[in-house]
């Protein structure tokens, strides 16, 4: 089977795709036939011996994918071969088959093909379960959403909004503000203009958000420590920047503002069940057309180190994909 392999840590562009034997179930796993792979953030990680479990070289990158049952592992019982599925794996999903456990398989409706199913679980299980479990949002209030024009941010505006939250989405383009406000964001912030912090407090009448969504991390996260409301929730959701910032504790203390971890990985891992109800409210919201998947591109395998590197760099809008 055909699978592209990092041989050697660095850019998408040392990628290369060779032959490689396919891959057979262990106990509790299923061989899954890849039909699409979503491109994330931590696929650039991964391939540049940044991420914080690095495989063994040579392997695949690629976090979740979405294919059809090709043979299940001892001990499953609960999946059936030609079963139509997405997965999440710890790398390994750009190449025409992989196995992953069974308890990262996620059954899909027939209303979903396989290339929104790809990019469907980590961007909205990572938004819902911020904003859920982790900001604990209520309906009515002020939601900020940097990098609201990408794969994650673009998630959390459209759940935001079925949370009954009064979004604000913040991006680094017009194209990427009008996708934002198709979504349901209700206000638009370029920050690239003029200062987030000014434009936040222009429309919340000096008060600052209640929760703010940030995938984006870097100089931004000096505004937004300067932007939330009295017992207001920083949700650190990543870092696209490429810059970790670091938080003057007495800003926090001085406003009461609580800065929120959120990696949607280990909670699933820690918290299965929970994690399981996540994606059966998002699955159903899905199948009654609330939530509406953006695919801007899809690639070929050949190309994906095209689509990380356009994501490495922020160029993309919504989600992107590669299709086998």
């Amino acid at each position: 089977m055909k699978a592209l392999l990092c041989k050697e840590y660095g850019p998408a562009e040392s990628l290369v795709i060779e032959e490689v034997p396919a891959p057979v179930p262990g106990k509790g796993e299923v061989r899954i036939g890849v039909h699409a792979c979503g491109v994330n953030y931590p696929d650039n990680l991964i391939i540049a011996g940044k991420y914080q479990v690095q495989p063994p070289l040579p392997f695949s990158p690629g976090f979740e994918l979405a294919g059809e049952i090709l043979e299940l592992g001892d001990g499953v019982t609960h999946l059936n071969p030609g079963q139509r599925v997405a997965a999440t794996s710890m790398g390994g999903a750009m190449a025409e088959e992989i196995c992953v456990p069974a308890t990262n398989v996620v059954p899909i409706p027939d209303t979903m093909d396989f290339t929104n199913a790809a990019g469907f679980i980590i961007t909205y299980g990572t938004s819902y379960h911020a904003l859920r479990q982790r900001a604990q949002l209520k309906p009515g209030e002020k939601l900020l959403v940097l990098g609201a024009g990408g794969g994650v941010g673009l998630t959390a505006v459209e759940i935001g909004r079925l949370m009954g939250a009064e979004v604000i989405a913040a991006a680094s383009s017009t194209a990427k503000l009008e996708l934002a406000g198709s979504r349901g964001a209700a206000h638009l912030i370029n920050y690239t203009e003029s200062s987030l912090r000014e434009q936040v407090q222009g429309l919340t009448g000096g008060c600052g958000v209640d929760v703010i969504f940030d995938p984006v991390g870097g100089e931004l996260f000096k505004d937004c420590l300067r932007s939330v409301d009295w017992g207001g929730r920083i949700l650190i959701i990543g870092f696209a920047s490429g810059t970790i910032p670091n938080i003057p504790a007495n800003l926090p203390l001085l406003r009461g503002i609580s800065i929120v971890g959120v990696f949607w990985g280990t909670f699933a891992e820690r918290e299965p069940e929970a994690n399981r109800n996540n994606m059966r409210e998002l699955l159903a919201w899905f199948e009654q057309g609330k939530l509406k998947p953006c695919i801007s591109r899809t690639y070929s395998l050949e190309d994906a180190p095209l689509a990380m590197k356009a994501l490495l760099e922020r160029h993309a809008t919504g989600k992107l994909v590669v299709t086998l």
